[in-house]
């Protein structure tokens, strides 16, 4: 029943609204229909702000929604910039890069938080700048193909840039987080 009531609350919906609007924006990319794409991801997007602000406004701050909205963040990004790779509108070097980032942040943060060592894993400033500037890329990317002025064109390529420096600099920032916050766990252990 808990789980229901978690499920029900209105910011959760919103947030697995954006799950199912992500096979939408994949059908209209690989149909070339740009501009139905970057609606939906701006429907997306206007539903992710929503989702947190509803979420405080009517106190309905859950743990389901603590979990599912990273990970809705996750799906719609990841699946975007692998299907506009294949699509040939973003190098694959940017796409690599974000997979490799994510799939290494899960699978030590898997590791650590099966075996208890940390449990932990709030996103760090330089991740929240990392989502930002991949969904800029994205944005400008789809943005491109619909009007390809020459200041989308700039922003474009600054999006694709910044998606890799954060991308970058937040894989560093979240290893070295990683290893303040397991001394400071073995500190605590020691003095128990």
């Amino acid at each position: 029943m808990k789980v229901y009531r978690q499920l029900a609350a209105f910011p959760n919906l919103l947030t697995l609204l954006r799950l199912v609007i992500i096979p939408f924006i994949v059908i209209n990319v690989l149909g070339g229909n740009y501009g139905w794409a970057l609606g939906l991801f701006v429907l997306a997007g206007v539903s992710d702000f929503f989702d947190g602000t509803l979420a405080r406004v009517l106190k309905q701050h859950t743990q389901l929604g603590e979990y599912l909205d990273p990970i809705a963040d996750k799906m719609l990004l990841s699946t975007l910039f692998m299907v506009l790779s294949i699509m040939h509108k973003i190098p694959w070097k940017y796409t690599v890069l974000v997979f490799s980032r994510d799939f290494s942040i899960l699978m030590v943060s898997g590791v650590l938080y099966i075996t208890n060592t940390l449990r932990d894993f709030r996103p760090s400033i330089f991740g929240k700048l990392n989502t930002t500037a991949q969904i800029a890329a994205v944005f400008f990317v789809m943005l491109h193909q619909v009007a390809a002025a020459a200041w989308v064109t700039v922003a474009r390529r600054i999006g694709l840039y910044a998606t890799m420096v954060f991308t970058i600099l937040s894989a560093l920032h979240y290893i070295w987080l990683t290893a303040q916050r397991l001394r400071a766990n073995d500190s605590t252990s020691a003095t128990a």
